[in-house]
């Protein structure tokens, strides 16, 4: 009885053959992986950084990760400004009535981002649901080109990432503490102002959240700009892709996949200090 006190507790060696078989698979699945990327990008035959010098005076891929970083963008300014209304109004129903919107707003996780993305060509493409709408409605003079270019890009992007940040914001949203708008609207403040005073400042730790996941998860998206959208809309991991399959480059691939982990990493590192300092001064306010 007296060393039940301590039979929760593990030695080394048990802690150790416990965690072996995941940091195999670790090892395994992503680090050898990872290391070997890197390898192929510095030692095509001989050590070299030719690859990362030849990249990043590539007018390829200046152009390509430009427009990286403005499909990102918009998608996740779009993502906001879609998704903070709809959080809003999940946080002003009751439970009951919540859990069923939730439902429908996961719903996109239940599908694959492949089946979504060959699904909205049947939605927005020329001959779309949408287009003959609003054929119907103008009598054909309307027909708009939502497919095969940076709006259908876009236009995927958010049907993939618009639960993150709607769930991020929810977040938020649900830990403000409700006397505080009570106490707002006591002192005769408007709406408008408790918005712009108490629940925007408020949840701005979950709108950097859903930010940095949804950045983060753009800037290496694949399928969508592939299937989604044109020639010009090529992003990084496409430019993988045609290193690999197209000219067979698998030094410049591995350096362009490096480069876009640095870029994802750094991204990360620079969203999560932006969100702690908001938490911070949230918790001092």
């Amino acid at each position: 009885m007296a060393q039940s006190g301590t039979a929760s507790e593990l030695s080394l060696p048990s802690a150790l053959m416990l965690l072996a078989p995941l940091t195999l698979l670790m090892l395994a699945i992503l680090v050898y992986p990872l290391a070997l990327t890197v390898w192929t990008s510095v030692y095509p035959g001989q050590f070299s950084l030719q690859a990362y010098t030849e990249l990043l005076s590539s007018t390829l891929f200046l152009k390509v990760l430009k427009n990286t970083f403005e499909i990102s963008l918009s998608g996740t300014l779009v993502s906001l400004l879609v998704g903070y209304p709809v959080a809003m109004h999940l946080a002003a129903q009751p439970p009951s009535r919540r859990t069923a919107y939730l439902i429908m707003v996961m719903l996109p996780f239940w599908t694959s981002i492949l089946v979504k993305s060959f699904a909205l060509t049947a939605v927005f493409g020329n001959q779309g649901l949408v287009n003959q709408l609003l054929g119907f409605v103008s009598g054909g003079q309307i027909n708009l080109p939502m497919m095969f270019n940076r709006v259908g890009v876009i236009l995927g992007m958010i049907n993939f990432l618009l639960p993150f940040m709607i769930l991020s914001i929810l977040g938020s949203l649900l830990a403000q503490d409700r006397t505080l708008i009570l106490a707002a609207e006591t002192m005769g403040a408007k709406p408008l102002r408790i918005f712009w005073k108490i629940t925007l400042p408020l949840s701005l730790p979950g709108v950097i959240a859903g930010v940095l996941i949804n950045i983060t998860l753009s800037i290496g998206m694949y399928i969508t700009p592939a299937l989604l959208g044109g020639r010009q809309d090529m992003m990084v991991a496409n430019l993988v892709d045609f290193y690999t399959r197209q000219t067979l480059d698998w030094t410049a691939a591995s350096a362009t996949a490096v480069v876009l982990l640095l870029i994802s990493g750094l991204l990360v590192a620079l969203l999560g200090k932006v969100r702690g300092a908001s938490g911070l001064s949230g918790a001092a306010a």
